[in-house]
């Protein structure tokens, strides 16, 4: 790998995505709230829940708990429970899922909403309408039937208002992340009503994030065709409103999201907005129209989901949601990386180790381009015996610099060079080391995923550092002092190439590229072991193929 086209090859690729995320980028397009307004205030005037100004208490999230009645929900993947107060769901925890690889602690998404962590999802009933009461966040529900949500065992909440109506939550539970509420209204009085399902995710502050271009996280949405991603000081600045017949959103973390999906083929406006609290909802445009001693019944999918693809993609298709596979943030080139993904767990499937997969896909990426690469070394090699009479010619011509281009491009022509070729196995590369690392940085999958040895998490930087002898001194050094042993054998690996390539006649490139080797360790040094991985290993296969290209060549290299 000549260095000239490494570096070649890097500032191309930033500049490609400065400009692309500068002209390109797909910006979500903000609407007329115009034919919306309306609706949105009658959920305001008339749904409490929307009064984002309540103070929040000092209580732990084990007394607020306790504050309020309860029914606990469980399956293989979840637990948590619905408040009765407000009938909503405002806890939830991962089981299968911690914050740290010791296991002692595991996920909690969901929270009540008194406290500062406070995050929950509530649907109900807005009208225009002054004369019905309409239940709303401090609605005491009550249980009819069973007490315990389950798979097999759904949970109806039942309340009644003085109009006769009764207003039933029946909530149902799979085996994974869904959650499904009917909604269901029966009028047993001589009176027509209209009323509008709505629902929303509320949360009190935005969470700790990761704050890195490559990741989105903050409120998303894909409204009919159109995918929306707001972060939390957008939403703080401005509201964001769409009016859709098809779609879902919620509010995403790196590895967790929550999400509402409303009915198709229903039109719906939603909000995104900030009063003091993050919040994303909707409300269907068309009034429901509940007739004399009848009923109605409305359904809503909510999904709070760790984002494991094979588990976002089946809702996607089972649930026929629109590009709900999006709500894990393959980015700009989704189909590339997404399938990379693919084949990076096809390997961990066979083998177990998602280290060894890395290695695996590696060596086949080597094998897919050998051909390119054998054209491309055969050219340096004699890039590199002609290094004498290039030089000869820049010191003859050194006061003529269109006379020595003529001069070198004749030579280069007689003796079948192309100087550039040397780029082409850097330029296809930068697309699967772009892909790796989005998939090690977004992917649950590579959570927590061990290698061997010292490497306990690939998506984590190596823990290692050569300021204590990698742990034979006992000292912890800060984090920019941590280069482990994985960066150091890459720049060990880097250095060996450069012996391998032409050496650049100018004293000063020469001394540039000395250094090549240390400021890529110190750089990728930070990033995810597996990336780093990734890169030695091809950096070994690399030489170990220009080896052997080198000596069959019939050009003299040495």
């Amino acid at each position: 790998m000549d260095s000239k086209n490494v570096i070649a090859a890097i500032s191309l690729s930033a500049a490609v995505i400065i400009l692309y995320s500068l002209f390109f980028a797909p910006s979500s397009q903000e609407i007329s709230k115009e034919g919306g307004n309306n609706i949105q205030n009658k959920l305001e005037s008339d749904t409490p829940l929307l009064e984002v100004n309540e103070s929040l208490s000092e209580l732990s999230r084990e007394d607020a708990l306790k504050e309020n009645k309860r029914i606990n929900f469980e399956n293989q993947n979840i637990e948590g429970s619905i408040s009765l107060l407000g009938g909503i769901i405002d806890d939830l925890t991962f089981k299968n899922y911690t914050e740290t690889l010791d296991g002692s602690d595991k996920i909690i998404l969901l929270n009540p909403k008194q406290i500062n962590t406070g995050y929950y999802v509530e649907t109900g009933w807005a009208t225009n309408n002054k004369n019905i009461t309409l239940p709303n966040s401090k609605t005491q529900w009550s249980i009819k039937g069973n007490n315990k949500l389950t798979p097999k065992n759904p949970v109806t909440l039942v309340w009644k208002n003085k109009q006769n109506l009764e207003f039933q939550k029946i909530f149902k539970i799979d085996d994974k992340f869904l959650f499904t509420i009917d909604q269901k209204i029966i009028n047993s009085s001589e009176k027509i009503f209209n009323l509008y399902p709505y629902g929303q995710i509320i949360r009190n502050k935005a969470p700790e994030i990761t704050n890195f271009y490559i990741l989105h996280e903050g409120l998303i949405g894909v409204f009919d065709e159109q995918l929306v991603e707001k972060d939390y000081d957008d939403i703080e600045e401005k509201q964001f409103s769409k009016n859709a017949n098809k779609g879902w959103f919620g509010i995403t973390d790196k590895y967790w999201i929550t999400t509402l999906i409303p009915q198709n083929n229903k039109e719906f406006r939603s909000d995104f907005d900030f009063k003091n609290k993050y919040k994303a909802s909707y409300i269907e445009t068309e009034p429901m129209e509940i007739l004399a001693n009848s009923s109605i019944s409305s359904k809503t999918n909510i999904i709070i989901a760790a984002k494991e693809v094979d588990v976002i993609d089946g809702y996607a298709e089972n649930l026929n949601i629109n590009k709900f596979d999006l709500a894990i943030d393959w980015g700009w080139f989704y189909f590339f990386t997404k399938n990379f993904f693919f084949a990076i767990d096809y390997f961990f499937k066979l083998t177990g180790n998602f280290g060894i997969a890395i290695i695996l896909i590696t060596a086949c990426i080597r094998i897919v381009f050998f051909p390119l690469a054998n054209y491309s070394f055969r050219s340096m090699a004699k890039m590199k015996v002609l290094q004498p009479e290039m030089t000869r010619l820049k010191e003859l011509h050194k006061d003529d610099k269109m006379k020595l281009q003529q001069e070198m491009m004749a030579l280069y022509k007689k003796e079948k060079v192309n100087p550039v070729s040397g780029c082409l196995p850097i330029f296809i590369q930068i697309p699967f080391f772009f892909a790796i690392y989005k998939v090690l940085f977004v992917t649950l999958e590579m959570r927590h995923q061990p290698f061997f040895g010292w490497i306990k998490d690939l998506s984590e930087r190596d823990p290692t550092s050569i300021f204590n002898l990698f742990g034979l001194i006992p000292w912890d050094p800060p984090s920019f002092l941590l280069i482990g042993i994985w960066p150091c054998l890459m720049g060990l690996t880097m250095w060996f190439q450069q012996k391998l390539n032409p050496t650049p006649p100018d004293p000063i490139q020469q001394k540039i590229f000395m250094f090549f080797p240390l400021f890529l360790t110190i750089i990728l040094a930070p990033f995810p072991s597996g990336l780093v991985i990734y890169w030695t290993i091809n950096n070994i296969l690399t030489m170990a193929q220009q080896i052997v290209i080198m000596k069959r060549t019939k050009v003299k290299t040495i």
